[in-house]
């Protein structure tokens, strides 16, 4: 199978209540995950737009920093992040990142469930 770019579903959402709405482009779909996860998305966050700190229950969830700068929050921890950064949010742990640059900041967002829930 093969999706064309133009096929993948899109949207812009505010994360968590973070300023600012990311826009999101689906990779994979509901259902394309054989119960193995639920998000892979590219997303673009513009300067000053943040995904807000959160949670994750019963699953965790991966970033990679393909373009720009910002800082990443890891529990509390500020971290600046930039390409090929890779971020990892364990089960029941909190992140957050925030493009603090002055370009567009792109990232791969992967969540799959944790196999020991």
């Amino acid at each position: 199978m093969i999706r064309k770019s133009q096929d993948c579903t899109t949207f812009t959402k505010v994360m968590f209540g973070g300023p600012g709405a990311i826009e999101a482009r689906q990779i994979l779909n509901e259902g394309e995950f054989c119960d193995k996860g639920r998000l892979f998305n590219h997303i673009v966050l513009k300067p000053g737009v943040t995904i807000a700190k959160h949670r994750h229950v019963n699953d965790f969830e991966t970033y990679y920093i393909l373009k720009g700068y910002g800082v990443y929050n890891d529990n509390g921890t500020e971290v600046e992040v930039g390409p090929g950064d890779v971020t990892i949010c364990p089960e029941g742990e909190e992140h957050a990142l925030a493009n603090t640059g002055s370009e567009d900041m792109e990232i791969i967002a992967l969540i799959l469930f944790d196999k020991k829930n």
